[in-house]
């Protein structure tokens, strides 16, 4: 090739680069907003979330934007958060029930889906199951009606239990539900209660104070505040020696007694397909909020022996994992 048909054809190639160097700026991937409370105690929601949507066809980094951002249990962060993913755009949120009515604030016009909620209806995240409305649908977890069967297995495995510790979230409106039904339950079994309010993570230390002289186990509320401070909670409840009943199983491969509920993985997995849905074109207050119809019994026998519990066979053949 002669150097004046080579300078040609260089310049010729070079011409389009900034054309393609555009379209490849201005091509813009749907990017998610995900709140949690923290890295580690969300980690394998968030990895179940990922997979299937990667299932689906949306690939994190390709195809697809997430960005994560974590409340460490604070409920202040949730407006905080909330305004960040508003100035950047984001075409959903993924979040838990806890945070819906503080996020839809600010993002009055970005989807939402919540991929855990204890009573979406009761606590006003949704108009109904079956019709949502406005820009908010998800999951339901049907803590509240579940909140009896964990009063009862309690039960089975502690025959003499008497005095029972509710611990929730006092500043939130889903544990304050759950907290509740769980009370009157107990009640109707007989049991004192004794509620251990929460309002952030430095309360729970003293409320674990000489707990044992006053309670023989401590039934917990799951939300976001006491996710960020599992750790914390399992090691003040076992350096009590108190039994816990949790409703999400991650709290008993952590330390936990037992859990009873349905499976937090799977929930934010089945999130995802809301997202896909979205992303597509359907309309959050039109896709009906479900609910689980699986629920698993979840048993730590470690813990059981650390605090000297003998757990009946029976029982541990009707649960669905034993940790050992």
């Amino acid at each position: 090739m002669r150097r004046r048909e080579f300078i040609a054809v260089i310049f010729g190639a070079t011409a389009t680069w900034p054309r393609t160097i555009s379209a490849q700026q201005t091509a813009k991937i749907p990017t998610i907003g995900f709140l949690g409370a923290s890295a580690s105690g969300f980690a394998p929601w968030a990895a179940a979330f990922a997979a299937r949507l990667r299932e689906l066809g949306w690939v994190e980094g390709r195809s697809i934007a997430i960005e994560y951002r974590w409340s460490e249990g604070r409920a202040e962060r949730y407006a905080e958060i909330a305004a960040e993913f508003v100035r950047l755009k984001v075409d959903i949120i993924l979040t838990v029930g806890s945070a819906v009515p503080i996020v839809k604030q600010s993002a009055t016009a970005i989807p939402i889906v919540f991929a855990v909620a204890i009573d979406p209806v009761g606590s006003g995240l949704v108009a109904s199951l079956a019709k949502p409305g406005g820009n908010v649908t998800g999951l339901s977890i049907q803590a509240n009606e579940l909140a009896g069967k964990r009063v009862e297995l309690l039960r089975e495995v502690l025959p003499r239990l008497r005095r029972l510790a509710i611990m929730f979230n006092a500043d939130n409106t889903q544990p304050v539900l759950e907290m509740g039904e769980t009370q009157a339950e107990a009640r109707r079994l007989g049991l004192e209660i004794i509620p251990l309010a929460i309002q952030r993570g430095e309360d729970i230390a003293p409320a674990f104070k000489d707990l044992k002289t006053r309670v023989d186990a401590v039934y917990v509320a799951v939300d976001q505040l006491m996710v960020a401070n599992r750790s914390g909670i399992l090691a003040l409840a076992i350096g009590e020696r108190l039994p816990t009943i949790f409703s999400e199983r991650d709290f008993v491969k952590a330390g936990a007694l037992m859990s009873y509920g349905p499976s937090y993985s799977e929930l934010f997995r089945h999130s995802a397909d809301y997202v896909d849905r979205i992303l597509r074109g359907a309309k959050p207050g039109e896709i009906p909020v479900e609910q689980p119809t699986k629920f698993e019994l979840v048993v730590n026998l470690t813990t059981a022996k650390k605090l000297g519990l003998s757990i009946p066979q029976a029982f541990l053949l009707r649960a669905d994992e034993v940790i050992e």
